[in-house]
């Protein structure tokens, strides 16, 4: 073969080769490098909040424990807190006259312990609003380190062809020097002539040097990305943040809760429970791994975790779990409102095949299912029509909101227990805390696991007792959303208080004297010109606002023709209304295009309608035009903004009218939940204690009816005997 190349080309040919050996050693160890840039990143964010801590307690702090230590001599050496101390070493501390060097070695101590202490306690919750160095140094380690993942991989595939170059680099060699070339054998010389094309082809070509070249190139990329572009990814996938902060910085979410509140036993033997996720197409969080493992361990479960925290998540991974041990049909029972949302999800997050038994065609529906598998997904109504033969059996069954089958004479819930009778696994999810509620949970329960249930049936009584959740335990697991989304951003809460216009009040109080109770709690919604309501000039403010930070919104009324006013107060911010009357199916399609439409944007629903059943983390302010009976509903409505995935602080305004039933609803709620903060046990007593009953209403519009007649003065109607 004739030497169709220079020296210098070998020379050049060899440095290349070399280099792309030596930077794919390098990319293979990168994620290692990567998630300690992650720890490092969360060290500093600590370090920062320890000194903000330590600079706000005075030195005075330290005769708490320190009781010989005379302050007045650090004060005085101008150490003014404790930040001044830590900076301090033990030489200077031991320099000022009256500080011994013990006392300056117990100061140091001292200080370690405070900082440790301040550490162990310090929880991140990153917000997109609440954007700091530190934590902007957190989200980009994050978004460098999941961005690289696939460049790395691609660089470990690659880099198994480095011994093949490795060899045709020194067979290369005698061609780099012409006397190196001149005392060569022939062979040599052949071999390195050969050597040269094909490394020449490796390195030019897309299964090696091409494409590692460009890997690289785009790690490089991605390790200078901005923070603003690392925030935006963050604002857009902080689960995956949140997921690997989890994984890399242990106990720096503060979720350390996740898997507890099981017995050690049970917990032990959960613990080894494998998940197969071949066929998920999402990550799961630690405390929802732990979820699916419970589910897939005790095999006959209610899962009780509170709204936000992905029960549909961890009821699919199981689905796929069980599939991957042979499991071919999962069915899926819910309420109406939410069937479009479950199929919808499941495709979203797994590759599980879909099918609706709904409509007019659920008997073809099923036909179909039972032949050839997946999910079928239906409803408590249509559950009648699923009938099964008496020898079929399906790998698991998903019952949601199952308190809707807590009455063991209904029709719905003899239907719900037949079809169980088919199921291998049989999982309950409801966001209802049954703790309010023995009774009911029981019965749930008796379903589940009948032993279980009579043991606990005489300790109702003691629901509060740790004796009582052991028990449970292996039927029944909650978590609850503060224990577990430690890093959900702030959710901040403000009554917004609107002083009525004379033509407002005038209507309010004629409506209170009719005794129009409904009218009259529409208080500055009733007026006929909505342009002189308080409330919509309230409601109209914020909105603007919002749209100028770059915010969505929702706006919340249990009154439709309310709701119909705030669509004539914004205008074409608002998508279409979603009420009781809107079939699931639109309801999803509304909220997607909310998902999709611009800042300032407005989604418009009846509470009772649009506070349940659906996702909308895109919000991130949620607007209540009144108050209402029941503060579990407000907190249902809430929750669908504040939920996991939601990367912004959350704002939250209520408007009120002064003197007005607004006025008193509110105050008497208040009243309620102090007497239940200081009384009672939240886990275990009901929340609709803090409900407001019929009698409790009347009363206060008859206290509302008395004052406006004082008011006028007119004599108030003699109170019946």
């Amino acid at each position: 073969m004739a030497k169709n190349y220079s020296t210098f080309d070998a020379k050049k040919l060899i440095a290349r080769s070399r280099n792309l050996m030596r930077a794919l050693d390098i990319a293979c160890r990168q994620s290692a490098v990567l998630k300690g840039m992650i720890r490092q990143a969360a060290d500093i964010f600590l370090n920062t909040e320890v000194y903000k801590i330590l600079q706000s307690l005075p030195v005075e702090e330290i005769n708490k424990t320190l009781r010989t230590i005379r302050v007045k001599v650090l004060t005085d050496g101008g150490y003014v807190n404790m930040a001044d101390l830590a900076h301090a070493s033990v030489e200077e501390l031991a320099d000022l006259q009256g500080i011994s060097r013990e006392g300056a070695l117990a100061i140091k101590d001292l200080l370690r312990e405070f900082s440790d202490k301040i550490r162990q306690s310090t929880k991140l919750r990153l917000s997109v609003d609440r954007r700091t160095p530190a934590t902007t140094q957190i989200v980009k380690a994050v978004y460098i380190y999941t961005h690289s993942l696939t460049y790395i991989k691609l660089c470990r595939s690659l880099s198994r062809r480095n011994p093949e170059v490795a060899l045709l680099v020194d067979k290369l060699t005698p061609a780099t020097g012409i006397f190196k070339r001149i005392f060569s054998s022939r062979t040599v010389k052949e071999e390195a002539d050969a050597a040269y094309e094909h490394l020449l082809g490796i390195m030019n070509s897309d299964f090696y040097g091409a494409t590692a070249e460009g890997a690289l190139a785009a790690l490089d990329q991605t390790a200078s990305i901005g923070a603003d572009v690392a925030w935006q990814d963050f604002a857009k996938n902080s689960i995956a943040y949140f997921t690997v902060l989890e994984e890399t910085v242990p106990g720096l979410l503060g979720s350390e809760k996740a898997v507890g509140g099981l017995p050690l036993e049970l917990a032990n033997e959960i613990k080894g429970q494998q998940i197969i996720t071949d066929g998920l197409k999402c990550t799961l969080r630690r405390y929802q791994e732990w979820g699916v493992k419970y589910i897939l361990r005790q095999k006959r479960v209610l899962l009780g975790d509170e709204m936000g925290l992905g029960k549909t998540v961890q009821a699919i991974a199981a689905m796929v779990s069980l599939r991957g041990s042979g499991g071919t049909h999962f069915a899926v029972i819910c309420p109406a409102s939410v069937l479009t949302n479950w199929c919808r999800e499941i495709v979203k997050h797994s590759d599980l095949a879909v099918i609706k038994v709904h409509g007019d065609d659920k008997k073809a529906a099923l036909s179909a299912w039972l032949k050839s598998g997946g999910v079928a997904v239906t409803t408590y109504e249509t559950a009648v029509h699923f009938v099964l033969e008496p020898a079929f059996k399906f790998s698991m069954l998903i019952v949601d909101e199952a308190h809707y089958i807590k009455n063991p004479e209904a029709k719905r819930t003899l239907e719900t227990v037949e079809i169980c009778t088919h199921a291998d696994n049989i999982l309950f999810m409801t966001g209802t805390a049954l703790e309010n509620n023995v009774e009911e949970m029981i019965r749930l329960m008796q379903i589940l696991q009948p032993k279980v249930a009579r043991q606990v049936k005489g300790m109702a009584f003691m629901a509060s007792a740790e004796q009582f959740r052991d028990k449970i335990a292996p039927v029944y697991y909650r978590r609850k959303r503060d224990d577990v989304l430690t890093e959900l951003p702030e959710l901040t809460e403000t009554r917004e208080w609107c002083d009525l216009l004379p033509e407002e009040e005038r209507v309010y109080e004629q409506a209170i004297l009719n005794r129009q109770y409904a009218f009259a709690r529409r208080v500055s919604w009733h007026i006929n010109d909505i342009s002189r309501s308080s409330k919509a000039a309230r409601l109209k403010e914020i909105v603007d606002k919002a749209e100028k930070e770059g915010r969505k919104i929702i706006v919340f009324s249990f009154f439709l023709d309310t709701l119909h006013k705030v669509v004539t107060c914004l205008g074409d911010k608002c998508m279409p209304i979603i009420n009781g009357s809107v079939s699931p199916q639109r309801r999803q399609q509304i909220v997607d295009e909310f998902e999709s439409a611009p800042a300032g944007s407005v989604l418009v629903a009846q509470i009772q309608a649009g506070g349940t059943g659906l996702n909308i983390q895109s919000a991130s302010v949620v607007i209540i035009c009144e108050p209402q009976f029941k503060p579990s509903t407000e907190n249902q409505a809430i929750s669908r903004a504040y939920r996991m995935g939601q990367a912004r602080n959350v704002l939250v305004y209520r408007l009120l009218s002064d003197d007005t039933i607004d006025e008193k609803i509110t105050h008497l709620l208040e009243d309620k939940q102090n007497i239940f903060d200081a009384f009672a046990d939240k886990s275990s007593l009901a929340e609709h204690s803090l409900e407001l009953d019929a009698t409790s209403v009347n009363e206060l519009f008859r206290q509302e009816e008395q004052r406006i007649k004082l008011k006028r003065g007119i004599e108030d109607d003699p109170l019946p005997e």
